[in-house]
């Protein structure tokens, strides 16, 4: 999770000051996970920490504190009968207070990717946050931190960590996949050869790119991006395929179609020089795979459900995988 600036200073202009709600630690089941936040006016508030009791008392206790202009903390919620609920675990919550001044003070994102702050007044900076920072700065990820103590600190990328997804094809399947992903960690680039074949509303997560060579775009996409090819036609979902396969550079190809397309494609893309390995990168059909998936199903809006669902659950094991390894996503 990362700090969303844009919406933060959109809300303090069309509202003015608010207490932002992190979800800053979650022990045992919690309805969200570290980093989910919710942004608390006097009469209205924006996102959310899970719903129920939870976020029930947190809102009271947020406009509490914005109406004292009471001090950034942290409060501890037990997930038990006292708040009438059943998960058990409990949750750290973090209050904060925004307004113009703290937004014009926080760091350039472009330098520092990380907004560390004490909830509370110190001169000293904890050695585990001064190592986050020193990392940031260094390229190699930022993090979400939260450490207790008197004061509490609290740690935030300023940029999300959104992964690459290249949609080849404005379609019907095409429209109805990059509607789903809406909302969801991927930075969403939709490609196609034909400008007027976009819908006229276009969501803020979508970056468009008419290329009248479909095949040639693909030079232009980044290494760790993943793909999913469902233009019109099957030659051209077969000359993109080809290009990707040839540069090698990505983390994910998925193809629509069914076991007989894939067949066919394996032969086709063999006689163009690409070696097993290569053409067993390409998935085909997409979408979660096992009986409990909805491999089968025809409608753009089924496919689009399963496919987001599949990559959501790859890119999870995707960031575990990295973090063994000692990288970051």
């Amino acid at each position: 999770m990362s700090l969303d600036l844009a919406g933060l200073r959109d809300a303090v202009a069309r509202h003015g000051p608010l207490v932002r709600v992190v979800v800053a630690a979650a022990q045992g089941s919690a309805p969200r996970e570290p980093g989910a936040a919710m942004l608390v006016h006097p009469d209205t508030f924006e996102g959310t920490i899970g719903g129920g009791a939870l976020e029930f008392e947190a809102l009271a206790e947020a406009r509490r504190r914005l109406a004292s202009g009471a001090p950034d903390g942290v409060a501890r919620y037990p997930l038990g009968p006292a708040l009438a609920q059943c998960c058990g675990g409990a949750a750290t919550l973090a209050f904060e207070r925004w307004d113009a001044a703290t937004l014009a003070a926080l760091p350039d994102p472009q330098a520092t990717p990380l907004h560390a702050r004490p909830l509370g007044a110190t001169s000293q900076i904890p050695l585990a946050m001064r190592a986050l920072q020193k990392a940031a700065r260094s390229g190699k990820g930022a993090e979400f931190l939260f450490l207790p103590g008197d004061p509490p600190w609290l740690a935030e990328p300023l940029t999300p960590a959104l992964t690459p997804l290249w949609v080849w094809g404005a379609g019907h399947v095409g429209r109805a996949v990059v509607r789903v992903f809406e909302g969801l960690p991927f930075a969403v680039t939709w490609i196609d050869d034909a400008p007027g074949r976009y819908p006229a509303d276009i969501a803020p997560h979508v970056r468009v790119l008419p290329a009248p060579d479909m095949a040639a775009a693909a030079a232009l996409a980044p290494a760790d991006a993943a793909h999913l090819v469902m233009t019109y036609s099957h030659a051209m979902d077969l000359e993109i395929v080809h290009a990707l396969l040839a540069r090698g550079a990505f983390a994910r190809l998925g193809v629509i179609g069914s076991a007989s397309k894939a067949a066919r494609f394996g032969g086709r893309l063999a006689a163009l020089g690409h070696d097993r390995q290569a053409i067993a990168r390409m998935d085909c059909p997409i979408g979660l795979a096992g009986p409990e998936g909805l491999k089968g199903g025809k409608a753009p809006a089924e496919i689009a459900v399963s496919v987001a669902a599949d990559h959501l659950r790859w890119r999870a094991s995707r960031g575990v995988a990295l973090r063994a390894g000692g990288g970051a996503e």
